[in-house]
């Protein structure tokens, strides 16, 4: 909602008083500003709390009433209308935006300017080696023999290899948890107590240590061995504790254990 506003010649919203003036139907010199400034004043503060869309609205209105009051107070043509007023500031600012785009392209050829004067101060070598430095110049055939030149020839007539894929990191060999807990059976009962690392001293690859370390885990889970470390990172102790080989009840649970039992292949 725009300021209420009371002068000699107008009495209305502040933003019709603007109209009026801008359509010439009041005369901006017959306006005292102070007085309305000061009446907006007045109201707001019994204005409470204080809102700043009006605020702004007058400052706006204010501000150009205050510049058409300037112009028209300034020396100039008599008459001079708005529409041929704005045409003059359109042209001024294109002229403008050219005077900037002129003085960037003065620039850019004082750049280049520069270069070339520059340059022009070098002069390229026109002549080869003077006499003296002639046999100075290295031997490209120096320590060249016969020898070296055949073998070069062969190298680079030879046919290229054919490639190949290395498999010496892929384990081949197939390895099952159920045939070392076989194996773990028939040799625990013997030994009583021992340790892993002797379990696994004849073992070649790292599949068959994990292999028998996995068994070692079935036979635990079944209450045959038991499994003991005295330190950290100290062997791992390995003691049969079944008293014998397995009866027919463990063989009875063999078949459903063998199912349960997965086969690690590298």
């Amino acid at each position: 909602m725009s300021a209420h506003v009371r002068t000699p010649v107008f009495e209305g919203p502040f933003d019709v008083l603007l109209h009026l003036v801008s359509e010439h139907k009041l005369e901006v010199y017959d306006i005292p500003l102070a007085e309305i400034v000061d009446g907006f004043l007045a109201e707001l503060a019994e204005r409470r709390p204080l809102d700043l869309e009006p605020c702004s609205e007058f400052l706006v209105i204010a501000a150009i009433l205050v510049e058409l009051k300037s112009r028209a107070l300034l020396p100039g043509p008599d008459e001079v209308e708005d529409d041929e007023e704005l045409s003059g500031f359109e042209e001024r600012d294109r002229l403008l935006a050219r005077l900037y785009e002129l003085q960037v392209y003065a620039a850019a050829a004082d750049t280049f300017a520069s270069l070339v004067e520059r340059a022009a101060r070098s002069l390229a070598r026109t002549a080869g080696l003077e006499e003296q430095f002639r046999d100075a110049a290295p031997d490209l055939l120096a320590g060249l023999t016969a020898e070296r030149l055949a073998a070069a020839f062969l190298t680079a007539v030879a046919p290229a290899p054919a490639p190949g894929l290395d498999l010496s990191h892929v384990t081949v060999e197939a390895v099952t948890v159920s045939e070392a807990v076989a194996e773990l059976e028939e040799r625990l009962p013997g030994e009583g107590t021992t340790t892993f690392r002797d379990l696994t001293s004849q073992c070649t690859t790292r599949m068959q240590v994990i292999v028998r370390f996995l068994a070692l885990l079935e036979l635990c889970k079944r209450g045959w061995v038991a499994l003991e470390q005295g330190t950290t990172f100290g062997d791992l102790v390995v003691t049969w504790t079944a008293g014998g080989r397995a009866g027919d009840e463990e063989e009875e649970r063999a078949p459903a254990m063998s199912g349960a039992v997965e086969e690690y292949e590298g």
